[in-house]
């Protein structure tokens, strides 16, 4: 009977940890396909000698310890530093060596499925896979200073166990080490103890920052230095920022916010939920862009004339593909104001939300013809708004040219209610039957759905329970 050859790497891995100090010592003439085997069985075993000596002699580029911990072990953080520690303090690599990071990111499985025998698909594309790979045909190269990768979640209002290790083990080494984070995510934490992370932080290094806190906005304009150093920041999020009370020197804080964004020489994906405080002086942050945006979300505030206006003639948005202006009202605006944007962006919008935007009939026979124009559009969302049937129709024709339309949600027609503002089931029933027929006149295979918002059960006032109306050639749902 013929082995599997990864499944006798199993056992060869199990039958060295039954000694310990065998392991350790046979390191030096171990073939390198057993290497990460071995580390799997000295990780789920806890085998800390081993670990750390493993860590010595590790054959590859790449250490992604943190697709083995689906919750963060200190003892092996631990385990893994300590054998860091030893091949840092040494003049020479070891001829075996080759790593040069290590990774503590929730990624990085491909590489350990592949040499344990998974059965699940390698992607061709993964990069620790190919780092593997490639790792073996490498010439020696040591890397200096050594880099650490971690995602930063910064929740609570002190410090993890794990965190605080890895950060005093970064803390006492920074001249050997290069603490590098891809994704910031700040939800809770005090000032003082983000400023004391992100000092041990390689800022240039991240991409992606989440600012999901209830802070006020003098507290906004106190992050904002620091936002600027993250000059590298490609994604940005901001939401809950509150205003002061009084409101006083709003205007001065939000020149102190945006003039960061003059920094931000690689933003692409801007999202502000709830900012309030733009108000009237959506111009100034408009100004701050320094590269053309491909996602612009702004939500749940309320927009000026004005500052519509100056959005509609940004050049910094002339190249959206992505435009998200849900719960910004637009029950009193200019009704001209958002065709404008929408022609714009014509050219490259792919998907266009605008829920619970106070969007009633008169607003949307404005919004058609622009809309018509926007034939890259691939989702589409009105849900939360006031629309006729007759003018759901309407917009049914002008969007049936669309090639690339996919995702359409739509709210329940007026006619669905009664004169109390509740949803009679007969007219809902009737209304879908009429939206059927005007997909079927149309004659293209469409598929669009209706929205229930606020939910006609509980009254939350969120989209709930989206139903399909399908037309597919001859066959009617």
């Amino acid at each position: 009977c013929v082995q599997n050859p990864l499944r006798l790497l199993n056992l060869a891995g199990k039958s060295l940890l039954t000694n310990e100090a065998l392991a350790i010592s046979a390191l030096e003439y171990l073939p390198i396909e057993l290497f990460p085997q071995l580390f799997m069985e000295a990780f789920c075993g806890r085998h800390r000698k081993t670990l750390k000596a493993l860590v010595q002699a590790w054959p590859f580029v790449r250490l992604p310890l943190g697709g083995l911990m689906q919750t963060p072990h200190l003892g092996i953080l631990q385990a893994v530093l300590d054998g860091l520690d030893v091949l840092l303090a040494q003049k020479d690599q070891p001829k075996r060596c080759k790593l040069q990071a290590l990774d503590l990111r929730n990624s990085g499985q491909d590489f350990w499925r592949m040499w344990s025998g998974s059965k699940i698909q390698v992607s061709s594309s993964s990069s620790m896979a190919l780092g593997a790979v490639d790792s073996l045909r490498e010439a020696e190269k040591p890397l200096a200073p050594f880099e650490v990768f971690i995602e930063l979640h910064l929740k609570e209002r002190s410090m993890d166990g794990f965190l605080a290790y890895l950060l005093k083990w970064v803390e006492e080494r920074k001249a050997s080490i290069h603490l590098c984070c891809k994704k910031l995510s700040i939800l809770s934490f005090p000032m003082e103890n983000i400023m004391k992370v992100l000092s041990m932080v390689q800022l240039d290094c991240i991409q992606e920052v989440h600012v999901n806190c209830t802070w006020y906005l003098p507290t906004l304009a106190m992050f904002a230095p620091l936002l600027g150093q993250i000059n590298k920041v490609q994604r940005l999020f901001i939401s809950h920022i509150h205003l002061p009370s009084p409101k006083e020197q709003v205007n001065q804080h939000v020149v102190k916010i945006t003039s960061q964004f003059l920094r931000l020489h690689h933003l692409r994906d801007l999202h502000l939920e709830s900012p309030f405080y733009l108000e009237g002086c959506l111009d100034q942050m408009l100004r701050c862009l320094m590269t053309p945006l491909d996602t612009l979300t702004i939500t749940r505030c309320l927009l000026t004339d004005s500052d519509l206006t100056h959005l509609s003639q940004s050049p910094k948005v002339s190249q959206l593909k992505g435009l998200n202006l849900s719960g910004v009202t637009m029950t009193y605006s200019s009704p001209e104001l958002l065709p404008a944007l929408l022609e714009k962006v014509s050219a490259t919008l792919q998907e266009l939300y605008l829920e619970q935007c106070g969007i009633r009939d008169f607003h949307l026979e404005f919004l058609l013809p622009a809309l018509s124009l926007c034939i890259q559009l691939t989702s589409f969302s009105l849900c939360g708004n006031f629309l006729s049937m007759a003018t759901m129709e309407k917009m049914l024709q002008h969007t049936s040219g669309l090639p690339s339309l996919s995702g359409e949600l739509y709210t329940v027609l007026q006619e669905s209610f009664s004169s109390q503002g509740i949803i009679q089931t007969s007219r809902l029933a009737q209304c879908r039957t009429e939206l059927l027929e005007i997909l079927k006149d149309l004659g293209r295979p469409r598929t669009i759905w209706i929205c229930f918002t606020p939910c006609p059960h509980c009254g939350d006032n969120t989209f709930c329970h989206p139903e399909p109306i399908i037309y597919s050639n001859n066959t009617l749902a």
